[in-house]
């Protein structure tokens, strides 16, 4: 059966300069990333399906792909809140981890909303981004009647106010959260059409990358036009 230590063997023997210099452009540690295509990770995934106790210690080891991979088997209505904040305080530097892989975990939480509102108020870049992803997961996910309207109606406005000041992947992931609420909460598809008006073309640096920031109005109208709006993702996991 796997351990942590022949898993990371495994990740380290995967690993691929090219893949790491792809990370390395996204701002990420290059000293904690060994280079692994994300399709090989889904490989491993399935051979620690359900270890919970493994995906905890890979969580644990500070390294982009074990991390990425745990966040794939991890069940995170089993995580602890502290368990939470912690991987998020190992995960800066890996913009993969706190984007991606927390919220995925977080949004299981039964306590998800009121973790995604601490870190949106961090002063913390990475912590406040894994705070809007969270939310954006929760909009994406959640019936619109276990949603708190007027609280996501105020984030918005929070947006607006507050988009032009704040850090960079904040900005993105601010940016993605209109698009979602637009997207999946048809009552306040108005709103975040309203707030993408308002505030304008999104700037952030996207590193040494092609990556733009998506255009929040056009991601809506295209939703619509596919007769998208309102329906709700099984799941956030890539």
């Amino acid at each position: 059966m796997p351990n942590v230590a022949s898993i990371m063997a495994d990740l380290k023997s995967k690993g691929s300069p090219n893949i790491r210099k792809l990370y390395s452009r996204h701002r990420m540690a290059p000293d904690r990333v060994f280079g692994v295509k994300v399709a090989d990770l889904k490989v491993v995934a399935k051979t620690i399906r359900g270890q919970q106790a493994v995906a905890c210690d890979l969580l644990g080891t500070g390294n982009m792909e074990a991390m990425y991979l745990a966040g794939m088997v991890a069940d995170g209505s089993k995580l602890t809140a502290s368990q939470l904040n912690q991987y998020l305080d190992d995960a800066e530097d890996l913009q993969m981890i706190c984007e991606f892989t927390i919220p995925w975990l977080a949004v299981e939480h039964p306590h998800a909303r009121e973790l995604a509102l601490s870190w949106i108020a961090s002063e913390k870049e990475h912590i406040a981004a894994a705070g809007w992803c969270t939310y954006t997961g929760l909009v994406t996910i959640r019936p619109d009647g276990n949603l708190n309207m007027d609280e996501i109606e105020s984030l918005l406005q929070k947006i607006v106010h507050e988009i032009g000041s704040v850090q960079n992947r904040v900005r993105y992931t601010m940016n993605s959260f209109i698009i979602a609420v637009g997207t999946y909460v048809l009552p306040l598809k108005q709103q975040a059409m309203q707030a993408a008006r308002s505030i304008g073309t999104v700037l952030v640096d996207m590193g040494e990358t092609a990556c733009k920031v998506p255009d929040a109005i056009a991601h809506i109208e295209k939703a619509e036009a596919a007769g998208k709006l309102g329906k709700k993702r099984k799941t956030i996991r890539c």
